[in-house]
């Protein structure tokens, strides 16, 4: 159980009352309200506080007249909930271990203040303003105090070769960027490895992703789309996320093979 982002064993028993008492499973309910299995089991534990339409929608299809709108407004403040990216944010600043799986940008960990702008500036549907954009640059650059926490994290990324070489900001600013990875991949407990175009067989086609272990070694895996992100924590999903990991990091080049390429790519920029 996380301390970060505490939910209300009050508020699960009674989600879960209304669902069994509906007749529904935890995964047919996580369809009707964007839910993983894992997110709604997570909820009904107390270990998360409901996100999103959570409330209002379960609220409406399992018939609870409003009791659980009253009780989530009790318990949460009205309006007060976080999205998922701040839960994770938040697990990724305690983590015991961070492995991150990244296919088309470089991870938010380790962006430069200018190429994290021109990934935000980029930003379409919604388009973001300058002020939010200054707002959400600060907030990315202060996850970068997770290299410098003692006791250190155990770090490791893998990155597609496209990542290298896509100027996001132009040609100085991917320059930058580069040079700043290798220098975070120099640190004692961060591996950075590249996924090389040439690979015949690919064990991460399914996308990105981001691995995480607390400190009391539980294991949680964070997975994005398009419609925001959700965490997996229950086997064997997360078991299998992991091991998928472990295979790209064997299909990868070495750590040493991996900052040849990057300084190959930063001198032809």
């Amino acid at each position: 159980m996380h301390s970060g982002d505490r939910g209300s064993e009050t508020f699960g028993a009674l989600l879960r009352f209304f669902r069994e008492r509906a007749g529904m499973t935890q995964e047919a309910l996580g369809k009707h309200v964007g839910y993983s299995k894992s997110q709604v089991a997570m909820v009904e534990r107390g270990e998360r506080s409901p996100k999103g339409q959570l409330v209002e929608i379960a609220d409406d299809v399992l018939g609870a007249q409003g009791a659980l709108t009253v009780l989530a407004e009790k318990e949460f403040g009205k309006g007060g909930l976080r999205p998922w990216t701040e839960d994770y944010l938040a697990e990724e600043k305690k983590a015991a271990a961070l492995h991150v799986y990244q296919t088309h940008l470089i991870p938010g960990s380790i962006q430069t203040e200018a190429y994290a702008r021109a990934v935000f500036t980029s930003n379409r549907c919604p388009t973001l303003d300058e002020e939010e954009i200054d707002k959400r640059v600060v907030a990315r650059l202060r996850r970068q105090e997770l290299f410098a926490r003692k006791p250190a994290p155990t770090i490791s990324y893998v990155l597609e070769e496209a990542v290298l070489t896509r100027p996001l900001g132009g040609a100085a600013t991917l320059r930058e960027q580069l040079h700043h990875v290798l220098a975070i991949g120099e640190l004692r407990h961060v591996e950075i490895q590249v996924m090389p175009h040439s690979r015949e067989t690919h064990a991460g086609l399914a996308g990105r992703m981001s691995l995480l272990e607390t400190t009391d070694r539980q294991q949680l895996a964070y997975v994005e789309g398009h419609r925001g992100g959700y965490f997996v924590s229950e086997q064997p999903d997360v078991g299998d996320l992991f091991g998928k990991y472990g295979i790209l990091r064997a299909q990868a080049l070495s750590p040493e093979e991996s900052a040849t390429l990057i300084e190959k790519v930063a001198r032809e920029l």
